[in-house]
């Protein structure tokens, strides 16, 4: 009961969205020093996917044509079975979805499904928690057509939530590639002209970047697995591009190709697109910097003014008070005595 009364004060609930957001705001702040080396980790699994794949391809070699033991991973489990009963992937179906995904950092025909099942779990979610609280505990004075409306607006938020979760996650990571992406160009640069081969020098310049984007070394790893096993090495330089989609990234992809094509240098090819990337990453900087006193006005506004505005005035208020103000009369009561 003291819950349900703690639930039923808006005020409470107001107080306690502040609470987390305020927490949220302290573990983001703390999250790198908490979060720990994972490099190790994400490497390890993208090397034990390479071993995979060359242990089946071994396996297919040598049983000859058993389709059954192909190359791509399962899914099985309860959410597939919900998904493939439903059709979900026919009625919510998203023809960009497994890039959005890739774009993430998730791969594979599970993280599809998961993507599938939360897309018809979230609104009935998001719907079942705003009728709870506008119903259930009466905690708003809201018409029922306003109750109504909130309801709907939750179904409808709670299915696009997994897509703008997908989005973020898919900012937050391209964000780190870009960062780091014309210093690992440099690297890979120095590489090749020193005589080692694409796929080694994507293997080097992966480890060596990976203390500043666990991302980016993750994804010239992933790189060098598929040139080695994929039949088209173009499939791979493109599926570099699809997963971060970026034009930069686009660009150093385009040249590798028609390097591989036609037979130019390798080492020209980086250089420019090195330089390319750079000019890139200085204009982004400075276009947030354009940016920065346009977003600057509203905080302005609401925070520094008023406070500007009270100290300036403050003291010329006070002493207009003072100058207006009658005399006191204690001087008249003492010159009558």
């Amino acid at each position: 009961m003291d819950l349900l009364a703690l639930l039923d004060n808006p005020k409470n609930i107001v107080a306690m969205i502040t609470a987390l957001i305020c927490f949220a705001a302290v573990i983001t702040l703390a999250a790198p020093m908490l979060n720990g080396d994972k490099l190790e980790s994400r490497l390890k699994s993208v090397a034990n996917r390479r071993e995979e794949l060359r242990r089946k391809s071994r396996a297919l070699i040598r049983d000859g044509a058993q389709a059954s033991a192909g190359l791509r991973r399962t899914d099985a489990g309860l959410a597939k079975k919900i998904v493939d009963g439903l059709q979900l992937t026919r009625l919510l179906e998203d023809a960009n979805v497994v890039d959005k995904l890739a774009q993430a950092g998730y791969r594979g025909p599970k993280p599809v499904t998961t993507f599938y099942f939360f897309r018809l779990l979230t609104p009935f979610g998001f719907l079942f928690a705003a009728a709870f609280y506008l119903y259930g505990l009466h905690a708003t004075t809201l018409v029922p057509t306003q109750r109504l409306a909130a309801c709907v607006a939750a179904f409808v938020g709670g299915y696009y939530a997994p897509n703008l979760w997908i989005q973020n996650r898919a900012a937050k990571r391209l964000s780190s590639i870009i960062q780091v992406f014309p210093d690992a160009l440099d690297l890979l640069l120095i590489c090749v002209e020193s005589g080692m081969s694409v796929e080694a020098a994507l293997q080097k310049v992966g480890s060596e970047v990976g203390s500043s984007s666990i991302e980016l070394a993750e994804e010239l790893t992933l790189l060098t697995a598929e040139l080695s096993y994929l039949p088209d090495r173009r499939t791979a330089y493109e599926g570099l591009a699809k997963r971060t989609n970026h034009p930069g990234v686009k660009g150093v992809v385009t040249a590798l190709i028609q390097a591989e094509r036609y037979g130019t240098p390798v080492g020209t090819a980086l250089r420019v697109m090195a330089k390319e990337n750079r000019d890139m990453r200085l204009a982004a900087a400075e276009k947030k910097a354009a940016q920065l006193p346009a977003k600057l006005t509203v905080p302005m506004i609401v925070f520094f003014l008023p406070v500007l505005f009270v100290v300036i005035l403050g003291p010329a208020i006070i002493r207009v008070q003072d100058t207006f103000k009658p005399p006191a009369k204690t001087n008249e009561a003492q010159q009558k005595k």
